[in-house]
């Protein structure tokens, strides 16, 4: 009987203690939220080269324009 009690506390222990665990979703991990490539751009906008809308040229923009 004594064995038998001690077995339950270890099992209520082992599922008290695993139900503390934390749940991480699945909807962000990894995914990297991007924006449209530059060539989609200028097929949307009917620009001629995609030029302007690289990540690199956006610096270059309140220059030239």
């Amino acid at each position: 009987m004594k064995n038998l009690l001690t077995i339950l506390i270890a099992l209520f222990s082992i599922m008290m203690i695993a139900s503390c665990s934390t749940y991480r979703g699945t909807a962000n991990r990894g995914t990297v939220k991007r924006s449209t490539a530059p060539g989609q751009v200028k097929k949307m906008t009917g620009a001629k080269n995609a030029k302007a809308y690289a990540p690199g040229q956006q610096k270059k923009k309140g220059n030239n324009e």
